[in-house]
């Protein structure tokens, strides 16, 4: 998917709502765990459920690979399922040396057909290359992130007083460009949000942490919106598992809409 054609969709849908799939089989409805794939059945009733209210959908691959071969085998059901018109990205946070990449990248581009992966930048620019070798498919490079180890190295300075996440940044900016790099930037760290829109003011940001881990949508978008919107806001646990009971998608349909109906006032707000 072309970054012109996702900002269509986000104009079409009059949303930038990312939804997280990410199931447990602990936390998923019980009756769902009588079917032969219980993990591709709750996502298919998230999905059906949510479709018209999101612009993405991001499976997080460690949800799937826990479970093994079968993991795989829900995964694969599931990126299949989702449809065409809509964002995928595989939250695989992957990022080795080249030849490795390349492999990782051959899953998730070429098996899965994800239309994006989350790739950490920490080993450079030659582990992050094979993956932008891809048309029309993106990496979405860790930047700043919200939970609590983010303080350990992220805001490390060097020798020019700057933190590391701006010197991440920066260098790899140079990698690619907005039509095939997006960053993943916390939303409970909203302030920090400004200083990343500086260094790359036309890239989409990936923002997790929307609801259940307290980021605030109106934050976000103060802090992170540019002329082309920007941003693809993530929820997982505050839709998915709205309920436990038989009315689960239903619920997951109905926080969805809701946030939807926000973000489209947003929209008209900012006569996009």
């Amino acid at each position: 998917m072309t970054k012109t054609e996702l900002i269509e969709q986000i104009q079409i849908k009059r949303s930038f709502l990312c939804v997280g799939l990410d199931p447990d089989l602990k936390k998923i409805p019980r009756f769902l765990l009588k079917s032969e794939d219980p993990i591709f059945e709750f996502n298919k009733a998230i999905i059906d459920a949510t479709k018209d209210y999101c612009v993405a959908y991001k499976p997080n691959i460690a949800f799937y690979e826990c479970l093994g071969p079968s993991g795989w085998e829900s995964l694969k059901k599931t990126f299949d399922y989702i449809p065409k018109n809509i964002f995928t990205i595989a939250d695989a946070k992957r990022g080795d040396i080249g030849n490795t990449s390349k492999h990782y990248a051959e899953t998730f581009f070429s098996f899965l057909n994800a239309n994006s992966i989350t790739v950490s930048p920490y080993m450079g620019e030659d582990s992050v290359k094979p993956f932008l070798e891809y048309k029309r498919k993106w990496v979405i490079l860790l930047a700043l992130t919200s939970n609590k180890g983010s303080l350990d190295f992220q805001f490390i300075k060097d020798s020019n007083n700057q933190e590391l996440y701006k010197s991440i940044l920066e260098k790899s900016l140079k990698w690619g460009t907005d039509e095939n790099i997006m960053y993943v930037v916390g939303a409970t760290r909203s302030e920090n949000i400004a200083e990343v829109r500086k260094l790359a003011p036309k890239n989409f940001f990936l923002v997790p942490g929307l609801g259940s881990q307290g980021g605030s949508l109106n934050d976000i978008i103060n802090y992170g919106w540019n002329d082309e919107c920007g941003l693809l806001i993530n929820s997982s646990r505050g839709i998915i598992y709205a309920s436990n009971k038989n009315d689960f998608a239903e619920k997951a349909g109905l926080i969805a809409k809701s946030i939807q109906n926000r973000m489209s006032k947003i929209l008209d707000e900012k006569n996009f």
